[in-house]
């Protein structure tokens, strides 16, 4: 069955509201949880599926996003599987770069072409959760219908943030609007007891879709001024054909902004995250680092991820994540944190060349962090102290970027030895 299915996995815009993390790289390239892009995610789930033959659609600062996964997906000689970048190129029929989701699946349409399948599945870059794409598939072909699309249930506090649609018995969706505002009530559904008991009775859009292939290319061929599949081309469809939802119970939350993006990677760190890395039936793939083990010091740690390759001298690191390579210093205090790590270590000679003059990658000594995210290549000398919170102004600075409390350290920067933020 899974043969039959192509996946493509839309790699976003410019990720606006995910900078600074998005100033050099796109969305899906952004490090999640210590190790992880955030394109490994919806990868993973095709591969832990079966679906073994991917399309990463993108645009934006795309070079350490094709990087990632040339160095990461190799599949064996005589296997059909692969996962390829599509960037957005200019050609005679399409002078334009892609604007939006339908539009970057309508230009990269004659790649997909080349392909022998039956149905597309349509997935987003920048969501965490674990789904097994198999049982989807299964529905749809079971329900005959042309279009599915993924729904989840959601409460009235997040309703208005997302597509809500309601569905008969057949789950056939009856009707749909776009961030609804006002008369919520009139779109509560029948999301099972288990849901109700939550408080989660909408159902929302995932942003996943299936597609049958000649449906898709019968869209495109019809009309090509609709450029977006949950503004024009879904609703269109609830008119035209019968359109499935497929619940999906389990984790999920979309990674459109740094508090969600910072809750999601502290989320890890509960006593039962929501999110499992360690379910090896629903494993995620990175790129295979030949890394030591992490050497830790003197440090009181609680709460915490320890991503490989790290030196810890801290004195208490709390309630954080900590990524690859990352050097903290003795009587550091690291709390409510992501430290996101570095992509090389610095050789004995590179520090004593370096010594008096800049910090070195990673922490220095003596400092305190809390509610913030240390983008890679980050350099925080000594007796540095940085508080996040709500008594910090939303604001973008030349080193760093305030939002929501949330201080963010931009990748690369140079913070001097005793700043306070």
């Amino acid at each position: 069955m899974t043969d039959k299915v192509l996946g493509v996995i839309l790699g976003g815009g410019q990720g606006s509201r995910l900078a600074p993390l998005t100033q050099t790289r796109s969305k899906p390239a952004v490090p999640i949880a210590g190790k992880y892009r955030l394109v490994d995610i919806p990868i993973s789930n095709c591969l832990n599926s079966g679906i073994h033959r991917m399309f990463v659609l993108t645009q934006f600062n795309s070079a350490s996003l094709n990087k990632h996964i040339k160095n990461t997906y190799h599949f064996s000689h005589f296997s059909l599987a692969f996962v390829d970048i599509l960037a957005a190129e200019q050609t005679p029929e399409n002078p334009t770069w892609f604007q939006g989701t339908a539009d970057a699946v309508r230009q990269t349409m004659h790649h997909l072409l080349n392909h022998d399948f039956e149905y597309v599945l349509i997935l987003s870059g920048d969501q965490l959760y674990q789904m097994d794409f198999k049982e989807m598939v299964q529905a749809h072909i079971d329900s005959g219908v042309q279009v599915t699309l993924a729904t989840i249930p959601v409460n009235a506090k997040d309703a208005p943030d997302f597509g809500i649609l309601k569905a008969n018995e057949q789950n056939i969706i009856t009707s749909f609007i776009e961030k609804p505002k006002t008369n919520l009530g009139d779109w509560i559904s029948d999301t099972g007891p288990e849901m109700h008991a939550e408080g989660r009775d909408y159902l929302a859009s995932m942003g996943i879709y299936i597609f049958n292939k000649d449906l898709l290319i019968k869209i495109f061929a019809e009309n090509e001024d609709e450029k977006d599949f949950g503004k024009e081309i879904i609703p269109r469809m609830l008119t035209e054909y019968d359109v499935l939802s497929y619940q999906y119970d389990g984790y999920w939350t979309d990674i459109g902004n740094i508090s969600s993006f910072f809750e999601a990677n502290l989320g890890l760190t509960d006593d039962i995250p929501k999110f499992n890395l360690f379910d090896s039936s629903h494993s995620i793939f990175t790129r295979a680092r030949m890394l030591p083990p992490s050497k830790i010091l003197g440090t009181t740690l609680d709460k915490t991820i320890i991503a490989e390759g790290c030196i810890l001298q801290a004195k208490c690191i709390k309630h954080a994540v900590i990524g690859i390579r990352s050097r903290i210093g003795v009587g550091t205090h690291i709390e409510s944190c992501y430290i996101m790590g570095s992509d090389k270590y610095q050789t004995l000679i590179e520090i004593e060349k370096e010594k008096g003059t800049k910090p070195l990658i990673g922490i220095g000594d003596n400092c305190k962090i809390v509610n913030a995210i240390i983008d890679k290549n980050s350099r925080i000398g000594d007796n540095v102290t940085i508080i996040g919170g709500a008594h910090l102004p939303d604001g973008d600075h030349a080193l760093y970027t305030v939002k929501d409390g949330i201080v963010v350290v931009k990748k690369g920067a140079i913070i001097p030895d005793g700043t306070v933020i």
